[in-house]
């Protein structure tokens, strides 16, 4: 198939971006890509949030999963047939139990990374290093998730196992990588204030579980600390949730009008009552490196945007404007919220998160504003939480 949009090196300060080969119109898919690694993060699957070990999709049905964020096991939902998980599908690994939503992603799995991860009998076994090393994580890095360890375990799982290893070291090389004081930045942005200790007994129980001798780089300091760098900078947020394409499902339906009323106001009290239970971690949540999406840079204005509509980890690039043949592609690495804010506000989350200073239309438009922020924004400014590390977790 032809596709839509190329990567093209624009400048050494910019890097690479991403470009329009046909005129796109709105609303249209640029592109669907499947990422070259991913793994849902350590707190949101210990808190039960159920998902396929292999792609991330959702495996309660819509109704456990609002009885879950309610804390109501009385909880029924109208339309069962909404919901799109078929458990009849559901595959565990025979050694380590974990759960795929399909036979396919089992072996999929299995082929790419978890021969390597695969804890067999020692899944509860706390002293494994595996099971310490994402405990040692866990202890660092509390929700709200930006990144996971075992996003790079499976990294090196995946060279591991891999009869051509340069073909992946290759893949994963041409992520955007940062010098030594940007790294730094970024991996201390991840950890916190204790990062250098932390970072060093992350890469002692890294080294434990996964050492390789062809991937020696990445277990040094400087090269553990560049694998950590490359997640934090390219790594995708995923959501899933089995609820929302429920809900969506719902909104195809052609009902009567007073049908129609009613089912749309059940939801609506569901999402209210779900927020006062469970905040705003509605989602099973993950990340992952996507070649394609990975060439996006960031506009305040964005034309396209990221969605996980397939609820799994099949992200879908989409037009929010007609885009003509040689344009490049942006996104926007920042909220709603944060994209309404001053330029100045703006630029100081981008320069925190991902290390630049925007230069997009509107930011050049609002070059004179006055390099303060409103007073309301003012008592905002402390509340920049980690979760813009990744580009927004977007809405499933």
């Amino acid at each position: 198939a032809g596709a839509a949009a190329e990567a093209r090196f624009i400048s050494s300060a910019k890097g690479k971006g991403l470009f329009a080969t046909k005129n796109i119109r709105k609303g249209e898919t640029v592109f669907v890509e499947r990422p070259v690694v991913s793994s849902q993060f350590l707190w949101n699957a210990l808190y039960n949030y159920r998902a396929c070990d292999h792609c991330l999709r959702a495996l309660e049905t819509a109704e456990e999963n609002a009885q879950r964020l309610l804390g109501k096991s009385s909880l029924v939902l109208p339309h069962p047939e909404q919901c799109s998980i078929r458990k009849d599908l559901h595959r565990q690994c025979p050694r380590c139990q974990v759960t795929y939503c399909s036979a396919e992603c089992r072996q999929a799995a299995l082929e790419q990374y978890h021969q390597v991860l695969c804890l067999g009998p020692s899944r509860d076994d706390p002293t494994h290093p595996l099971n310490k090393l994402q405990e040692a994580w866990r202890n660092m890095h509390y929700p709200p998730e930006t990144s996971s360890i075992m996003l790079m375990a499976r990294m090196v799982a995946t060279v591991k196992q891999a009869k051509d290893k340069e073909w992946w070291i290759k893949a994963f090389s041409q992520f955007c990588s940062k010098t030594a004081n940007e790294e730094e930045e970024i991996v201390h942005k991840l950890l916190g204030d204790k990062f250098k200790g932390q970072l060093e007994l992350l890469r002692l129980l890294f080294t434990e579980a996964l050492y390789d001798e062809h991937l020696s780089r990445w277990f040094t300091p400087e090269g553990f600390r560049s694998l950590f760098a490359l997640v934090g900078t390219n790594g995708q947020g995923i959501g899933t949730s089995s609820l929302s394409q429920w809900v969506h499902a719902c909104d195809a339906l052609d009902l009567p009008m007073l049908q129609r009323e009613e089912l749309d106001a059940f939801i609506d009290q569901l999402y209210k009552d779900i927020e006062k239970e469970s905040g705003e971690f509605l989602n099973c949540e993950g990340s992952g490196l996507y070649v394609l999406q990975s060439c996006c840079n960031h506009s305040c204005i964005p034309n396209a945007e990221t969605s996980f509509p397939e609820n799994n980890f099949l992200l879908h690039l989409t037009a929010l404007e007609d885009i003509e043949a040689g344009e490049e592609i942006c996104i926007s690495y920042l909220d709603c919220c944060q994209r309404e804010r001053s330029r100045h506000s703006r630029n100081k989350i981008l320069r925190e998160n991902y290390l630049f200073t925007c230069s997009c239309p509107k930011c050049l438009a609002q070059a004179d504003d006055a390099d303060v922020t409103s007073d309301e924004e003012e008592e905002g400014e402390g509340e920049t939480d980690d979760a813009e590390l990744e580009d927004e977790m977007t809405d499933v």
